[in-house]
């Protein structure tokens, strides 16, 4: 079997990649590059140049060809990468007529848990989002802010006192309205530094938080594992970074205990099975970070099949809503909160056949936050 052609297909705001062979096998990828698709897309078309003609099911073999040829690495290069791989598992998949998950080592569960996206311009729309989820069958609430999803376009300012004191009675809010019954995986987006990140976590220590992710900026590891010894709640962070050699240094400070690998981000299916062992051999578990399509969904549920330490799927907005159940051809299907593990051969999922003509691609808006000062602030 051989790969014959490879095409990009970007649709509404994903870029999807498919990988045709000389047997009428075609496999489905997804970069998970986010704001720099076209850059993702066009090192696609570098990796096509060496991989038209190539056996598909040498998967670790094209996986290290690509990364290792040219040296240079990031995340359009990476999403480029994960795109293709997850592709070329999907073809191994069919042609061995068993789930990508069966060849990674097999199911380790029947089905997935969920946390369902929450959000809200208001702590009364984000505490009702959390109401809603749990009546909905949710068991975890993510995505959850306690600095509100405000626009980018509105200066920001908060004195120290209020920042803390408002964020600690949000998740407050946010306990009291579903009880014990839900989680909350609270997501700060990077918004901090690390002394205000130590405030806020032992702030919000009462009310038993899942997980405190992205704190503050994942640059520094060292900064991290600060903010990680100083705290009484664990760390979720890794979406923004993309191989093996970075999450081990992370775990080898102690800063995560619940890593976020981005299967359309990180390497494709290949090392984030990797990058689950390493955080296996340091106790710590997995939470795939999730903010794309159904495609991505389908990748990361192969993942979350085939090892012992998946704790918890991010499970974005809209997978049964208008574009993203228009895309594809079918979603996997949710249960109480669980994401039943499909049995179709590969990543079980297709794209539908008029998704790019239905939804055609649209760039993301170029616009970050500003402080009152007119200096820049993460959110």
């Amino acid at each position: 079997m051989k790969i014959t052609k490879i095409e990009t297909l970007p649709v509404d705001q994903w870029l999807f990649v498919k990988v045709y062979t000389d047997e009428g096998i075609v496999g489905l990828g997804e970069s998970g590059a986010w704001g720099f698709l076209e850059a993702s897309e066009q090192a696609v078309n570098t990796f096509k140049r060496y991989l038209i003609g190539q056996d598909p099911l040498r998967i670790e073999h094209h996986w290290q060809y690509m990364y290792r040829c040219f040296h240079f690495r990031g995340a359009a290069i990476m999403g480029a990468i994960s795109a293709i791989d997850i592709a070329l598992w999907d073809i191994a998949g069919k042609y061995f007529g068993v789930p990508a998950y069966q060849l990674l080592g097999g199911k380790c569960r029947d089905k997935a848990r969920v946390y369902y996206h929450v959000f809200g311009k208001t702590t009364e729309e984000l505490v009702q989002g959390c109401i809603d989820a749990k009546k909905s069958g949710f068991t975890a609430v993510g995505h959850l802010t306690p600095f509100l999803d405000e626009p980018r376009d509105v200066p920001y300012f908060k004195t120290h006192a209020s920042k803390m004191a408002d964020a600690i009675d949000t998740v407050r809010r946010y306990r009291e309205a579903v009880g014990n019954d839900v989680d909350l995986c609270i997501e700060i987006h990077r918004q901090l530094t690390p002394a205000e990140a130590i405030v806020l976590g032992r702030g919000i220590e009462p009310y038993h938080p899942f997980f405190y992710e992205d704190p503050i900026m994942p640059d520094n590891f060292d900064a991290m594992a600060e903010v990680a010894a100083n705290i009484g709640i664990p760390i979720a962070t890794g979406e923004r970074i993309h191989t093996i050699y970075e999450f081990e240094m992370l775990l080898a400070r102690g800063a995560v205990r619940y890593v976020r690998p981005d299967v359309c981000m990180c390497g494709g299916l290949t090392h984030a099975k990797k990058i689950a062992a390493l955080a296996e051999a340091h106790h710590a578990m997995v939470v795939p970070h999730n903010p794309l399509s159904p495609v991505s969904t389908a990748a990361c549920i192969q993942l979350a099949a085939c090892i012992p330490n998946f704790a918890l799927q991010e499970y974005p907005l809209g997978e049964n809503e208008p574009p993203k159940s228009e895309i594809v051809k079918s979603t996997l299907k949710l249960e109480n909160g669980f994401l039943i593990i499909p049995d179709a051969p590969g990543i079980g999922i297709e794209l539908a056949d008029d998704a790019q003509e239905k939804y055609p691609y649209r760039p993301r808006e170029f616009k970050t936050r500003l402080h009152i000062d007119g200096s820049v602030v993460d959110q």
